[in-house]
């Protein structure tokens, strides 16, 4: 197997196992009535997929990684709607009514805005790497804060966490050390990100495997996670 042909299959094999991990977060959400991804995670995720597909399909045609971006913006808008259908229950009840959408609305805005300023600043494919992996850095660390926050396993599940370790792992090898598409060789910034996601999304998995079932939440508020 040539690097290429190595690389095309983590590639494929990241696309199977995030798309494991959104169909799961559905599942949950509905389950547990609640949502199974961080919110500004689920928004910087919404956005990315969004201009991924639409900017990667304007510039090479319906390559690879532009079908894989579509199909994680459907299953994503699936799980927003979970948010906003569960999520205010998280918000300071003396806020719910008035601010949980205007809330909302500025966080998934900030995210839109964000993702694109990393594509005018580095272009579409060294622009789309870099925002890849700090959004995923700060998804591994929310994704923490949510199980703590909540203070049980409601809307999570170790299919969650395992698939999105390996689903961050293999692009990391790709673009952070192998060097992937675009990039002039192994990639720091990709390869020190990349690591510090493994190393939070093993400790979410380590904390997860001791923490109890769905029970009754905390009512510390989840919703800025």
């Amino acid at each position: 197997m040539t690097i290429a042909q190595f690389s095309l299959f983590l590639v494929a094999f990241s696309g199977f196992c995030w798309t494991v991990v959104y169909l799961d977060s559905i599942r949950l959400g509905f389950k547990d009535a609640t949502y199974a991804i961080p919110f500004w995670a689920l928004a910087l995720n919404i956005a990315w997929e969004l201009q991924q597909a639409v900017f990667e399909y304007q510039s090479a045609g319906f390559v690879l990684q532009v079908g894989i971006s579509a199909i994680w913006f459907v299953l994503d808008c699936v799980i927003l709607y979970t948010y906003f259908r569960f999520g205010k229950k998280y918000f300071p009840k003396n806020l719910q009514e008035r601010w949980f959408l205007v809330w909302s609305i500025l966080v998934l805005l900030t995210a839109f805005i964000v993702q694109y300023v990393f594509l005018i600043e580095f272009g579409l494919y060294v622009g789309r790497q870099y925002s890849a992996f700090l959004q995923n850095l700060l998804m591994s660390v929310l994704f923490v804060g949510m199980l703590v926050s909540r203070g049980c396993r409601e809307g999570q599940s170790l299919t969650i966490a395992v698939s999105k370790w390996l689903g961050t792992l293999a692009p990391t090898i790709i673009y952070g050390i192998l060097g992937g598409e675009y990039m002039s060789g192994p990639n720091a910034l990709i390869l020190v990100a990349g690591g510090f996601c493994s190393l939070f999304d093993l400790i979410y998995i380590w904390m997860l495997l001791r923490t109890k079932g769905v029970e009754k939440r905390n009512e510390t508020p989840a919703v800025l996670f």
